[in-house]
């Protein structure tokens, strides 16, 4: 186990760095139509913003998780780190779209190199025991605050200081946790083993691309749409051929077989698939109803999600002292249920309503329930990964969150916008939007159902690789 210091100085420097990934997931979305003014986006074209992100962020995960199991998790987090100042320094100077685009593409490799790599470097930190349960708290606290935070900060810097600082407040979020990294973290072992998986790598970024893509698009075009259809499909093929190759392999695969075996592993992301779709889809609502139907200024929207955050940190308090006397199961479901009834009452908005009678109530009753499965469900993922592939699990569970985000919200939202029947008034808009609030609460039913039927009550550890990493023992004790 770390040293104190050590560890203090993981956690600290991990809860900033998903502070950060959290942070930028949903800062960009309150500045996309000042953004869309200043740089001459077409409106068609103007969602790539957000898509460029999602697509090499979700494409590249596994990948960079297996890479921070295989060459070190702080030698990973430093370049993720690094990479993804430099991208949003870049963006914030863009001044065309796709100078911009390129930039969010950027970050998003930056993201997939550091969001695996500190979650492997927390699990490892902290293997068992109330330190664990205490540290988690903390990262769960951290990382829905830091989207809560972005919508804030989104509205506040694009009215007050101009969009270019929805990229340019990355740059000291990111350099901080790069400065405890490079002077704090210890270094870790970097894995030994066979050679790399290079096809594997390919096949499953491919997918993930192309699936995220054929998702993402559905906002202009129908999921039944010729080239719809076609990524989607190649999608499932690729991801076919990855895990083809991964139970054949002589290689070290990306993704052990029996990694997505194990009952811990896939049911908490199963549920982290659910709860990323009606998170990204609740956020998305919930900031449209505010401006869109209450007419509310984009920094008068991001101050009202201020209750959610600490809902989400009051949430997690919670979950950390619970979770000294329930199992990580237990405050996995009973958040998921809470989460699903502030869903629920979120759904009765109406079109002449106000934050206060329809908006504040909901807010604190999901927010807590949001920050009581948080940690939960990764330590849970996390759990059953062995110590020399704690990286994987990560990427897996991030990635997981991504693709339900970006497949949950393009679901969700195509549903919204069918009930709306194309109208723009706040009766049609609310309608929708209601619509859409009451699926995502559905889909937290159902990630309260799967933790309840997959996740064995007493998770254990998977079993150990047939040729295992060498664990690290004497650079992280």
């Amino acid at each position: 186990m770390f040293y104190k210091s050590s560890g203090r100085a993981v956690l600290i420097t991990v809860a900033l760095a998903q502070f950060l990934v959290s942070l930028d997931l949903s800062v960009m979305n309150v500045g996309l139509p000042s953004i869309q003014a200043a740089l001459g986006f077409e409106a068609g074209a103007l969602s790539w913003v957000i898509h460029a992100y999602a697509l090499t962020f979700g494409g590249l995960l596994l990948l960079g998780g297996r890479l921070a199991d295989r060459y070190g998790r702080r030698r990973m987090l430093l370049i993720g780190l690094a990479l993804f100042a430099a991208a949003s320094l870049a963006g914030g100077f863009a001044v065309t779209p796709g100078q911009l685009v390129v930039a969010r593409a950027v970050q998003g490799v930056g993201a997939a190199a550091l969001a695996p790599a500190a979650l492997a470097l927390l699990t490892a930190t902290f293997p068992s025991g109330r330190a664990r349960v205490r540290a988690f708290g903390v990262w769960s606290a951290m990382n829905a605050t830091g989207g809560a935070v972005g919508v804030l900060a989104g509205g506040l810097l694009t009215q007050y200081a101009g969009w270019q600082w929805v990229m340019w407040v990355s740059v000291p979020m990111a350099v901080v946790p790069l400065g405890l990294t490079w002077r704090a973290v210890p270094t870790d072992s970097a894995g030994t083993g066979g050679r790399a998986d290079v096809l594997g790598a390919v096949l499953v970024t491919a997918g993930m691309g192309v699936g995220v893509y054929g998702v993402v698009r559905t906002e202009a075009h129908s999921w039944t749409s010729p080239v719809t259809v076609a990524c989607l499909g190649a999608a499932v093929l690729l991801l076919a051929l990855f895990l083809r190759v991964e139970q054949t392999t002589t290689r070290e695969p990306i993704i052990r077989p029996g990694l997505l075996a194990h009952r811990s592993v896939a049911g908490a992301n199963l549920a982290n698939l659910a709860v990323g779709g009606a998170m990204a889809s609740a956020f998305y609502f919930m900031s449209l109803y505010l401006q869109h139907v209450l007419g509310h200024s984009p920094a008068q929207a991001g101050l009202e999600f201020v209750p959610f955050a600490l809902g989400v940190v009051a949430g997690a308090a919670m979950s950390t002292r619970l979770g000294f006397h329930l199992p990580a199961r237990t405050l996995l479901i009973a958040g998921t249920l809470l989460t699903a009834a502030g869903f629920g009452w979120f759904a009765l908005i109406s079109p002449d309503g106000s934050f206060a009678a329809d908006v504040l109530g909901p807010s604190l009753v999901a927010s807590v329930g949001f920050g009581l499965c948080l940690g939960p469900v990764v330590s849970t993922a996390t759990a059953g990964a062995g110590p020399e592939e704690s990286g994987a699990a990560s990427a897996l569970l991030n990635a997981s969150r991504q693709i339900g985000a970006s497949v949950g919200l393009a679901a969700l939202g195509t549903a919204a916008l069918a009930r709306t029947g194309g109208g723009l008034s706040p009766e049609a808009l609310t309608r929708g939007y209601s619509f859409g609030l009451a699926l995502a609460a559905a889909l937290l039913l159902i990630a309260a159902a799967l933790g309840a039927t997959v996740i064995p009550r007493r998770p254990s550890r998977a079993e150990p690789r047939p040729s295992p990493i060498a664990p690290e023992r004497s650079s992280l004790r």
